[in-house]
């Protein structure tokens, strides 16, 4: 990034991006060609270059991979060995994966001029926000960040998150010079690694500066509606802290956030804290997130993805009337891109990926624009298969690969991605699924976007209830033959007054038990089954090679407990995302412990050869 990272902001940061898109395809070969010349000498890339730096070369003999083939390298320098098995760069922590999405964390190498580039993507992310809105600088930004605790390698080199690593960065500490920057929670509170201190500073600070508060927002979907959840029990303590005009000692023990938060609650305020409780205290929090911070204009939280699940229920606590803004495309391996249209509907978004961030090809996934995933994930891939980042096909599918600084060298990401436009010569894409995340019992092969799809058909039966399917999660049970889809729903009631006619009256208990919900659960079950493709209905209904599909619906707060098991594991709760597919024993344990109600299929999918 030759030390200019921090240049780039405003209209020079729009222009750099300009420029960077409209030469995409050179950016890409220069970027490349670094690499190579840098580290072609490592053990790795010299097994198969043999010294060469040439391109083509490159592209003819380095074997695209997983995680699988490359741990032994990462394993090796974590032990203690030079990072020159890998890059010609000293490796300065090893990236901590969140684990959730293929079930175990994984270390991805880093170095000091990867902060660069998160840096230089951040700095785009408010420049196009000001095309659409304006006025951003004249206020607070509620931004919800969260870091988990550093573990470390055997010889010792830091293991945190992506997240917790930029937060702990000079970068991240040097941000107020950015007048976008101006965020509600003290930088105390953000690194403090008692998550629930944490919360409830960053959740009081944002309270305290209600009335300033511009921007709303946490990395994930997840992570904002945990902090909602978690103001539902805490609001009255909250209160209480600012109609005294100091923290409980009994909910902040953290020396350095209780200084911090001193600062903020400079005196006692009965006024504000009396108009909050006034507005917590109300028998529904429909619109909750409008009516404490007035003047939002918008909620910024990946909804992409498996997190698209949680649309609805943030829609619901805002009313519907604030955007949900997801700025950007990232992973631990890589930083890959931005929308250009962050005001768009959630279904819409696309990600513009910067040519300068890795060097990026990409594994076709079928042809005419139609998704066959036909390369599985440990399957050998021809180095002759891919393709090139200006070279995708609009409206086609592909699995995205990358090769960075840091010794990552056609790397499977896992990510499935779509091709929607073009700006300038870069390619747009919609985030698909995750790949490797799928429900399998015979032929069968359930991704994670079919999963997501046949639920949002179901759950819409649920509507003339009242109720809300807030979180779900599955995983293929096999212990008995033939094998079935289990499903895992987490249901509330939206408010305490029903809408039909026929559950008048009824508490969420209720329509669980009775006969009539009882059928409705069940044709929630045959719905997610209709959705499904033709592999499953096949095995299903004609091989029945496969069992009813099973929903279970758990007890509310099960899927926080869910959360807090992963966490206490080694994830993060920045970087949580809901587990789609449970593979862990005692995470299916946990589920089943808070089982309440099990419903099947009543009868087979529809199906013809």
């Amino acid at each position: 990034m030759d030390g200019k990272k921090l240049e780039y902001k405003g209209d020079k940061a729009l222009k750099e991006l300009d420029k960077l898109t409209r030469k995409a395809d050179e950016v890409q070969e220069n970027l490349l060609r670094e690499i190579l010349t840098r580290n072609g000498e490592t053990e790795y890339l010299n097994k198969y270059l043999f010294g060469s730096k040439d391109i083509s070369e490159f592209k003819k003999s380095v074997p695209v991979i997983t995680y699988k083939a490359i741990r032994p390298y990462i394993q090796r320098i974590a032990n203690g060995e030079a990072s020159s098995l890998i890059t010609a760069h000293p490796i300065t922590e090893m990236l901590c994966s969140s684990g959730t999405s293929a079930g175990e964390p994984k270390l991805m190498p880093s170095i000091e001029e990867d902060l660069d580039r998160r840096t230089f993507l951040y700095n785009l992310i408010m420049p196009i926000m000001n095309q659409y809105i304006t006025g951003l600088d004249e206020g607070k930004a509620m931004f919800l960040y969260f870091v988990k605790a550093e573990m470390s390698t055997p010889c010792g080199l830091p293991a945190p998150t992506v997240l917790t690593s930029y937060y702990k960065s000079k970068h991240f500490k040097f941000r107020s010079r950015d007048p976008y920057t101006d965020f509600t929670s003290p930088d105390e509170a953000i690194l403090c690694n008692d998550s629930n201190q944490s919360m409830y500073c960053q959740l009081l600070a944002g309270l305290v500066h209600r009335n300033q508060v511009l921007r709303l927002g946490a990395v994930f979907a997840t992570a904002f509606l945990l902090a909602i959840s978690f103001l539902k029990r805490k609001w009255m303590n909250i209160c209480n802290d600012i109609r005294d005009g100091q923290v409980d000692p009994t909910e902040v023990t953290d020396p350095k956030c209780r200084t911090a938060m001193s600062a903020i609650l400079l005196r006692p305020d009965p006024r504000l804290a009396d108009e909050i409780e006034a507005i917590c205290s109300r028998d529904s929090w429909k619109g909750i997130i409008c009516q404490l911070w007035p003047k939002a204009k918008y909620i910024e939280a990946v909804v992409t993805g498996s997190m698209a699940q949680y649309i609805p229920s943030l829609q619901y606590y805002s009313n519907e009337k604030l955007p949900l803004v997801c700025p950007m495309y990232a992973s631990s391996e890589c930083y890959f891109g931005v929308n250009l249209k962050p005001l768009c509907s959630p279904d819409k978004v696309s990600f513009t990926l910067l040519p300068n961030m890795g060097y990026f090809e990409f594994i076709p996934l079928g042809v005419n624009g139609t998704l066959v995933l036909d390369v599985d994930e440990d399957e050998e891939v021809p180095q002759s298969k891919l393709i090139g980042l200006v070279d995708v096909k609009l409206g086609c599918y592909y699995e995205l690969v990358v090769t960075t600084f840091s010794g990552l060298n056609r790397y499977r990401i896992g990510d499935v991605l779509q091709v929607t436009g073009f700006h300038n010569k870069a390619p747009q894409f919609r985030f698909i699924c995750r790949r490797n995340v799928v429900l399998s019992i015979d032929n069968d092969k359930t991704n994670e976007e079919d999963l997501h799809k046949s639920i949002t058909v179901a759950k819409k039966l649920l509507e003339p209830y009242n109720a809300l399917l807030v979180e779900y999660t599955s995983y293929a049970e096999t212990s008995s033959v033939p094998g079935h889809y289990v499903i895992y729903w987490e249901i509330i009631q939206c408010s305490s007054a029903l809408s039909s006619s026929l559950v008048k009256n009824k508490t969420m208990n209720e329509i669980l038990t009775n006969q009539l919900d009882l059928n409705v659960l069940e044709d929630c079950c045959i719905a997610v089954e209709e959705e499904l493709d033709y592999n499953y209905r096949r095995c299903r209904a004609n091989d029945k090679s496969i069992g009813p599909l099973e929903i279970r619906v758990v007890k509310p707060g099960t899927f926080e407990s869910l959360m807090d098991f992963f966490i206490n594991q080694g994830g993060s709760i920045n970087q949580y995302k809901t587990p789609r597919c449970i593979k862990s024993s005692a995470a299916l344990k946990l589920l089943d412990s808070n089982v309440k109600a099990r419903f099947f299929s009543p009868r087979d999918p529809t199906w013809t050869p």
